[in-house]
């Protein structure tokens, strides 16, 4: 489901030329990041569930990590770019053209990815040179970062400190910027005078919103409040959400509330149907 989805979502904005704007081709590069994350957990996750538990090498899960680590940390970036081209669309639409041209774009987007592989080589750089003990179990269903620096027979405390330097501060940025962005997009919702025109405003961000909220509510509630030996199962139930759930969901919510998106599944399937026959 979350690979049929996020195909489609992005053989959709290649081949239609009504989505070829600024939020579908960030949208685009979001299924891309959920591609990516859906093929390094789930392929895993499911032979973890028929074996009763699998072997890894530490190659392959530091491998693990770092493909994890990359998708979901270039995801946060995209939503957050996602959040200001919402907040030009509402607040600023006369300038909509003018500030989110295609140049500007294509420099969120490449600087979304070098921060995301950047940040993450930093951490399994440091990570790779800990030495780890055999017969050790990862009490998780993949390799995270907590999990795996808990492996380590060596000090681990550089590490965990650099992993907390780099995350908290990011995450935290990151949910300023786009609980200003949305404060200012409700506020100018809500000068709007007609019923009809703040429902059109609204349901441009709703998706997006919905997104948000759904992805950082479950990273904030893993990361962000301190684990205790008795909150682990309740962590591995969560992280099913962002590393399993939300990866399908995603390519649905936008599709179920977004009508240029339907229409243009509703002409690929009328084409395919003719070339058929």
């Amino acid at each position: 489901m979350a690979l049929t989805g996020n195909l489609l979502i992005i053989v959709l904005v290649s081949v239609t030329r009504c989505l070829h704007s600024p939020m579908y081709f960030f949208l685009s590069q979001l299924s891309s990041c959920d591609i990516i994350l859906t093929t390094a957990i789930i392929p895993n996750l499911l032979y973890i569930t028929l074996k009763n538990g699998r072997p890894m090498t530490v190659i392959g899960c530091i491998a693990q990590l770092i493909f994890f680590s990359f998708s979901s940390t270039t995801e946060c970036l995209l939503l957050t770019m996602m959040s200001y081209d919402r907040y030009v669309a509402v607040c600023k639409p006369l300038h909509y053209v003018t500030i989110m041209n295609v140049p500007f774009c294509l420099s969120l987007v490449v600087l979304s990815w070098i921060l995301g592989i950047l940040l993450t080589l930093i951490v399994t750089i440091l990570i790779s040179h800990l030495t780890f003990c055999n017969f050790k179990y990862i009490d998780h269903f993949f390799c995270d970062f907590a999990p795996l620096v808990q492996l380590s027979c060596s000090d681990n405390t550089v590490v965990r400190t650099v992993g907390y330097i780099i995350s908290v501060p990011e995450t935290v940025i990151e949910m300023v910027f786009i609980i200003s962005t949305y404060i200012c997009i409700f506020l100018a919702i809500h000068r709007i005078s007609s019923t009809s025109g703040r429902q059109k405003a609204f349901s441009t961000c709703s998706s997006h919103l919905a997104v948000v909220c759904m992805y950082y509510g479950t990273l904030f509630a893993i990361y962000a409040v301190p684990a205790e030996e008795h909150s682990y199962r309740m962590n591995r139930i969560v992280s099913l959400m962002y590393t399993v759930v939300t990866p399908s969901l995603n390519p649905i919510i936008y599709s179920l509330r977004n009508r240029e998106i339907k229409t243009a599944i509703i002409k690929l399937l009328k084409i395919q149907n003719i070339l058929a026959m």
